[in-house]
Order: C-alpha cells, then sequence, then structure tokens
C-alpha cells in the first residue's frame, strides 16, 4: 500500500484524483458521451480513465500526452468468459500504449463453487500474458457476492498468481446487498494481502467522506461513477473546489 504522508482531507485536487480510476462503463453510452466524459477525467488528473475494451481507439486521442491512461476492463461485468477467451483479449488490449492497466473480472462463480485452484490457474495465465507486455493487472473479485471465507481464499489466489492489484467490486452485480467498497472489506483484504499487492476500492463510493477515509487507511486506487467522481473530489458544479 501507499505510504501515506498526510491526512487525505489535506491532499490537493491533483494528488486526491491520482487514486480514481474515472468509469466510463454504461453499455448505453453514445460515443461523444464516452469522449466527453474522458476528456473530463483527464482534465481532472484522473489515474485512468476505465473503458470497455472497444472504445481504447476511441478514446486514445485524448488521453495522449497526459498523466491519464486508459483502463480497459476485460469479461465485464460477470468473468465467465473461457480462460482462452480472457487471454485472447488481454492480448489485444496490451498492444495500446494509452494502456498502462488492465483489469479483469475473476470468475466468482469459481470461486463460490470452491474452484480455488482452477481459479488461480486462470489469474496466473493472466497475469503473465499482461506482464509480458510491462503492463499491470488489477483483478475484480465481486466481494458483494462472495462470503468473508472466500474472499480470503480469493485473495490467496491472487496472491499467488502475483496480481498487481486485488479490487473490490464490478458496481453492476444485482441480486445481492451491495457494498462495494465498504471500510470493513477493504480492511478484510488489506490484512489478508500485506504488502503482496495493491488494493483498489470500487462500488458504493458516492460521498468525499468515503473516499476521504479510504485513503487515509491506505488504499491504493478507487473506481469511481463519473456521477460521484465531482463529489468525492469537493468539487461544484463548476468544479471549483468547495
Amino acid at each position: 500500500m501507499r505510504t501515506i504522508h498526510k491526512k487525505a482531507v489535506e491532499m490537493t485536487l491533483s494528488e486526491s484524483a491520482s487514486y480514481i480510476d474515472y468509469s466510463v462503463l454504461k453499455p448505453e453510452f453514445t460515443e461523444e458521451q464516452i469522449i466527453e466524459l474522458t476528456k473530463d477525467g483527464v482534465q481532472l488528473g484522473c489515474a485512468t480513465i476505465f473503458i470497455n475494451p472497444g472504445y481504447i481507439e476511441l478514446c486514445t486521442p485524448y488521453v495522449k500526452g497526459t498523466r491519464t491512461s486508459l483502463c480497459p476492463v476485460i469479461d465485464f461485468p460477470f468473468g465467465t468468459s473461457s480462460t482462452k477467451s480472457k487471454i485472447a483479449q488481454l492480448e489485444i488490449a496490451t498492444q495500446y500504449d494509452a494502456v498502462k492497466e488492465i483489469d479483469i473480472v475473476a470468475n466468482f462463480g469459481w470461486i463460490r463453487s470452491g474452484k480455488y485452484k482452477e481459479t488461480t490457474d486462470e489469474l496466473c495465465a493472466c497475469s503473465d500474458a499482461v506482464h509480458k507486455h510491462g503492463k499491470y493487472l488489477k483483478v475484480i473479485l465481486e466481494t458483494d457476492a462472495l462470503t468473508e471465507k472466500e474472499i480470503r481464499k480469493a485473495c490467496h489466489c491472487c496472491m499467488t498468481a502475483k496480481v498487481d492489484f486485488i479490487k473490490t467490486s464490478t458496481g453492476f452485480l444485482t441480486g445481492y446487498e451491495l457494498q462495494g467498497a465498504a471500510p470493513e472489506i477493504i480492511q478484510i483484504i488489506m490484512d489478508e494481502v500485506g504488502d503482496s499487492c495493491k488494493i483498489k476500492g470500487s462500488g458504493c463510493i458516492r460521498t468525499r467522506e468515503h473516499f476521504l477515509k479510504l485513503i487515509d487507511m491506505g488504499i491504493d486506487r478507487m473506481g469511481v461513477g463519473y456521477k460521484a467522481v465531482s463529489t468525492v473530489l469537493g468539487l461544484n458544479s463548476k468544479g471549483e473546489s468547495l
């Protein structure tokens, strides 16, 4: 985890924005909406623009030459494609210079079924496919669908696969009580992984208080929906600090 040298509330806008993967994932977005939101995330200085893989080429011109990169998410939001399919998607995404990190959804049906070896083997293959191109892999566990025991075991699958980040949620799960990046869930992951890999919180991060608390806990990255970005950064409708 990051070494925190100041309280989150004391951070500059640029420092705070560096924690954010700006989520632009709704499948109904038009290309014009995706471009506009990408520009907004870049202007704020967010770490990445979090997009579906089909829009890498569309968004690349708007991040070129900036501190913001693109982060496509593979097999979203279910994680149930074959390993071969996931690898093929990863191989395509790694070819783009604008892509520095890639998220992928773990097969959380396997995790719930106790298929930890299969989960680990698949994540190892995904990790190898990304790392050989010098990129970073973030794995979504969909923690709202898992028990605490399953979360802890899944963390070990990720650590064995040497993934770079463990992430909580897709934000698209239905039929469950949604906690997303609740501090209690983040703490479970932190306790389990230590310094073995970084942690990304995602899902239900909608208030500035929640955002600041997770930074002070030592989180490394947060996925924040486009509607909540200004709120968590403490900005008004004109983009000015409150």
